[in-house]
């Protein structure tokens, strides 16, 4: 049985998914939670180096995107190769003080919370 591009493009779609859940094998742990005035995000990404990291904010979601190296053959080492999460943003953080530290195979980044939602007011057109 031939497959078509299109059916190849949907399969590698969804095999990216399925595995890039918490849980598979090739995903990545990811935790966001709050304290305080901050947003945390960490995200075990064992065999990544830092230059391998990119971290972007576009239209409220926040992407982490990594190259992970093989790290060994145990079956309990995560697989080499990419790996993408994103976490949608509340509009309360303020993403351009967003910081970012990778210490042992862990990313955590830190987004600060503003002091209060900025109200939206719109005057009607006459």
């Amino acid at each position: 049985m031939l497959l078509s591009s299109a059916t190849v493009r949907d399969l590698d779609r969804l095999t990216a998914r399925v595995s890039d859940t918490p849980t598979g094998r090739s995903g990545a742990k990811l935790s966001a939670y709050r304290i305080d005035d901050g947003f945390y995000v960490d995200i075990d990404l064992p065999g990544a180096g830092p230059a391998g990291i990119d971290i972007a904010v576009d239209r409220g979601v926040l992407t982490i995107r990594a190259e992970r190296e093989t790290t060994g053959t145990s079956v309990t080492t995560p697989a080499a190769g990419p790996v993408s999460r994103e976490v949608a943003l509340a509009k309360s953080l303020d993403t351009d003080r967003l910081e970012a530290r990778y210490a042992d195979g862990v990313l955590s980044c830190s987004i600060p919370v503003t002091d209060r939602p900025q109200p939206r007011t719109a005057e009607a057109a006459v």
